[in-house]
């Protein structure tokens, strides 16, 4: 089961996230790399900032802190729609399954559209 975060966690980058979180489940650097199956050398870089961990650890640390990689990897509101869009993806809640399906599309094409424009525009490599 994922725990509920206090909301101080999100202003912290990861290394000071990973630490908080730790502290906070009772756990010493020595418990959460067994726990992950690392040397405890490993938990000290990560929390010191003097490296990132693989894909693989950070599955095995979410896991093991009970929460999601999403927390431990990504910002305040990095993932989340701006504020102006808010109350419109809020709104799609209320669509029938049929009005959702031609929302999504309608997204879809936008998305493809910013991305080729995107793509079009950085400069070729030689």
């Amino acid at each position: 089961m994922v725990q509920t975060v206090n909301c101080e966690l999100l202003e912290m980058a990861f290394p000071e996230r990973l630490e908080s979180l730790r502290k906070e489940r009772g756990m010493t650097q020595q418990v959460l790399a067994d726990a992950i199956q690392v040397h405890v050398s490993q938990i000290r870089r990560y929390e010191s900032g003097n490296t990132q961990p693989t894909l693989d650890v950070l599955r095995k640390l979410a896991i093991a802190l009970a929460v999601s990689a999403d927390l431990l990897v990504f910002d305040k509101d990095e993932r989340n729609p701006r504020d102006e869009l808010k109350r419109q993806f809020e709104a799609l809640n209320d669509f029938d399954d049929n009005e959702v399906h031609i929302a999504r599309e309608l997204l879809d094409s936008l998305i493809l559209k910013h991305n080729a424009k995107q793509a079009f525009l950085r400069p070729l490599r030689t």
